[in-house]
């Protein structure tokens, strides 16, 4: 292992550097609303960032806020959303905001009592919206410190939030956060790297996903649908089970 006060300067040195010679220009980073935030979290989730940034500016110029959101109505969020895929986090979001209207928790314990909001997203927004010193640990980065510090892939979660933490520059949660997911996703590359994800997203053709985002479409676009056709075009699908499960996420009513 690499890490120890002298390893962890230079690796902050090295990771900071790196992001002020190369850093990314994303709109979100450009705010410190807990609201804007919580929306590019949310987006990011298992989507690319280039997928996400035209999807990021319409919904905050459609509702800039979380008062202007818990307004919308369900179809209206799902509509804006479709096409980005896992379309029940544009639903958590919309509750999310229900709960938000009035104003925005600021720490950790009052953050994941929001329904929508788990631990790794309240820690993206306690760093990200007010600079809170506090370990942020997704794919890239998991994958960066696992690299640079000459970590075993097999580390634990906890364990390997402690050594996160440690990693924090005094005052620049922010700023560090954001550098280490830039190191990871343009340096320090699964492909460079040979690092697993913990998790791997599976082909979307032929995916429950692909029926639910069908069947989603087709709802709000006003047509007419009913079960018989869904399971005519998707013969191979267990389109019972895929459809109570859009039940019991909100997406679709009692009649398909």
């Amino acid at each position: 292992m690499l890490y120890g006060m002298r390893g962890i300067r230079a690796f902050q040195r090295r990771i900071l550097s790196f992001y002020e010679k190369k850093g990314r220009d994303l709109p979100w980073r450009k705010t410190t609303d807990p609201y804007k935030i919580l929306v590019s979290e949310i987006m990011l989730q298992q989507t690319q960032v280039d997928r996400v940034i035209p999807y990021y500016e319409r919904w905050i110029k459609r509702w800039p806020t979380a008062k202007a959101l818990s307004r919308a109505s369900k179809e209206d969020v799902l509509k804006l959303w479709m096409g980005l895929g896992y379309n029940s986090r544009a639903l958590r979001l919309w509750e999310a905001s229900q709960m938000l209207s009035k104003g925005f928790p600021q720490t950790y314990e009052e953050l994941i009592r929001i329904k929508g909001i788990g631990p790794y997203t309240a820690s993206a927004i306690l760093a990200f919206s007010f600079n809170e010193e506090i370990a942020v640990v997704d794919t890239n980065i998991r994958r960066v410190l696992i690299h640079e510090l000459g970590l075993k892939e097999t580390i634990s979660s906890d364990h390997l939030k402690r050594i996160a933490l440690s990693c924090v520059p005094k005052g620049k949660s922010r700023i560090w956060h954001n550098a280490l997911m830039d190191y990871g996703a343009m340096q320090a590359t699964a492909r460079k790297t040979n690092i697993k994800s913990l998790s791997q997203q599976g082909k979307f053709g032929g995916s429950d996903r692909e029926v639910r985002g069908w069947v989603l479409r087709r709802m709000l676009e006003g047509g007419n649908i009913d079960k018989k056709e869904v399971k005519k075009r998707f013969q191979k699908k267990d389109i019972k089970k895929i459809l109570e499960k859009m039940r019991r996420d909100g997406l679709i009513g009692e009649k398909l």
